[in-house]
């Protein structure tokens, strides 16, 4: 038996069942993929916000004592002591610089889903072409649908 002989002693509702269950194997691969690409940008907002964190901690524990112990030794290099922790500042404010450029660098690699958004517009637009076979009578002649009658 060929496969259009099968296709053609199917009967609607098997037909209808093999659409539901190849559309239904459509959505769950679309899911999938959306799944997949939005997991890699997770990754990598995680990445940014864990630099953001770490300039975030190092500016709040290590600041303070560090800043006062620089400060103290440049001063006794021969600089006034306000130069001295002018200096300091001056290199943590650099180095946070440095860290939120890289964090910006991770932030935006972060893309929209490409390609579940081009899957997703094929489906829709193979769907949308798909127009329903009209009915007919047990003749062949078309069935005549009144639509000026609501059932509502």
């Amino acid at each position: 038996m060929s496969a259009a002989d099968d296709g053609a002693n199917r009967s609607l509702g098997q037909l209808v069942a093999s659409a539901t269950t190849e559309l239904s194997a459509l959505v769950h691969d679309e899911i999938a993929l959306a799944k997949a690409e939005l997991r890699q940008d997770a990754k990598r907002v995680g990445i940014g916000g864990s630099a953001i964190g770490a300039a975030g901690v190092l500016a709040l524990f290590a600041l303070p004592v560090l800043s006062f112990a620089a400060a103290y030794g440049i001063h006794h290099l021969g600089l006034g002591l306000a130069w001295s922790f002018l200096i300091v500042g001056g290199a943590y404010l650099l180095l946070a610089a440095l860290l939120g450029l890289f964090a910006v660098a991770k932030f935006k690699k972060v893309k929209p889903p490409e390609k579940t958004i081009a899957s997703a517009k094929q489906t829709a637009s193979v769907l949308g072409s798909v127009k329903p076979h009209p009915r007919v009578t047990a003749d062949g002649s078309p069935l005549a649908v009144d639509v000026t009658r609501s059932s509502v």
